[in-house]
């Protein structure tokens, strides 16, 4: 299920907690004319005609959604088709007004993943957010009364400063919208609360407050109603080939090839340089490894040759198992509901020396 991802990488302003590549800049028309000379171009990548299309960044709500149409527009005449399985565009509270609704539904978009990160509006104002709790609620209603049903919220939890209460209070809001999803990430960096405990108590308190409202988990960040799921972003985790459009934005061939544009606007205009590298055997299996273990369904084992299989330590994965941190079928390994906050600790010790 090969998809698209074309990156956007403007904001009008830079949320504190971001690492995506994104500029504060509006010189849009040069760099989506970059945008569809790439498409143009590296269409011949794929095999196979993709599935998902998905526009993110930055802020791609940010842009005149006559560019926004021209960049799907593009993609469709390349690949030669009419529509696509899933058609994703991020968006940001503040921009959603009933004109960008409408453009969306013309453009045959079909998901809309929007940004809230906290219904608290300190919080919101600590995180440089543009928005307010309220301007997110009105932008879901905008957009279901333009015909979207298939919404996703974005939140963000293990931040200095937010208690079990508040935390709760923003997933009870969330839910109360009724989107179809939701994903909430944990706070990195110096912004992240050191408190490793309390973390996993509001991880834990989301997992249980979900899924009593009906939503299963599906991947360490991410739940969905049933049939809701990300079908672009569950193809990253299944080692699909994907194509990447834009400054900053990676590509990967579903088997060892890894690629990307310079995450530089001006650079990528001028010329789209871009590096690439392909993974040995050895990075193949820890690919494998952590991307299948991510998910709740796990890691299918016919997915592994017989030498990584051989590769596997028999011995740690029976530790594993016996503490109740892997599941271990003749099918698959997957790491259990409760132990998915600790994930990146227990795939370290499966990955192979």
């Amino acid at each position: 299920m090969p998809g698209l991802y074309v990156h956007f990488p403007f904001c009008a302003s830079k949320c504190s907690y971001c690492d995506f590549y994104a500029r504060v800049r509006k010189d849009w028309n040069p760099y989506v004319e970059a945008l569809l000379q790439e498409i143009r171009e590296r269409a011949v990548e794929l095999s196979v005609p993709p599935t998902t299309l998905y526009f993110g960044g930055g802020t791609p709500s940010l842009l005149p959604p006559a560019l926004l149409a021209q960049v799907a527009d593009t993609c469709r005449e390349v690949f030669q088709l009419q529509s696509f399985e899933e058609f994703t565009v991020e968006v940001n509270p503040d921009d959603v007004t009933p004109a960008l609704a409408a453009a969306l539904q013309e453009m045959d978009v079909n998901r809309v993943s929007m940004g809230v990160q906290s219904f608290h509006d300190a919080q919101l104002h600590w995180m440089r957010r543009r928005h307010t709790a309220a301007q997110a609620g009105e932008a879901c209603a905008t957009l279901r009364r333009a015909g979207f049903d298939n919404l996703s919220l974005d939140l963000i939890f293990g931040f200095e400063g937010l208690c079990d209460a508040d935390w709760l209070v923003s997933v009870d809001r969330a839910l109360a919208l009724a989107p179809a999803h939701i994903s909430c990430y944990q706070m990195m960096g110096r912004w992240a609360d050191a408190d490793e405990e309390r973390c996993r108590r509001q991880y834990t308190l989301l997992q249980e407050r979900l899924a009593a409202a009906g939503f299963e988990q599906y991947e360490i960040s991410n739940y969905a109603r049933p049939g809701f799921a990300s079908r672009h972003n569950s193809a990253y985790w299944s080692r699909e080939p994907y194509l990447g459009f834009g400054a900053g934005a990676h590509s990967f061939d579903g088997s060892r090839l890894r690629s990307w544009n310079t995450p530089d606007i001006d650079a990528y205009i001028a010329g789209r340089p871009h590096g690439s590298e392909s993974l040995s055997d050895k990075e193949v299996l820890e690919e494998k490894l952590m991307l299948g273990l991510r998910t709740t369904r796990g890691l299918a084992l016919a997915s592994l040759s017989d030498a990584e299989l051989a590769s596997l330590k028999k011995t740690t994965l029976e530790e594993l198992s016996r503490a109740g941190k892997l599941i271990v079928t003749p099918d698959c390994i997957r790491i259990p509901r409760e132990e998915l906050f600790v994930s990146d600790d227990i795939i370290c010790r499966i990955i192979p020396a």
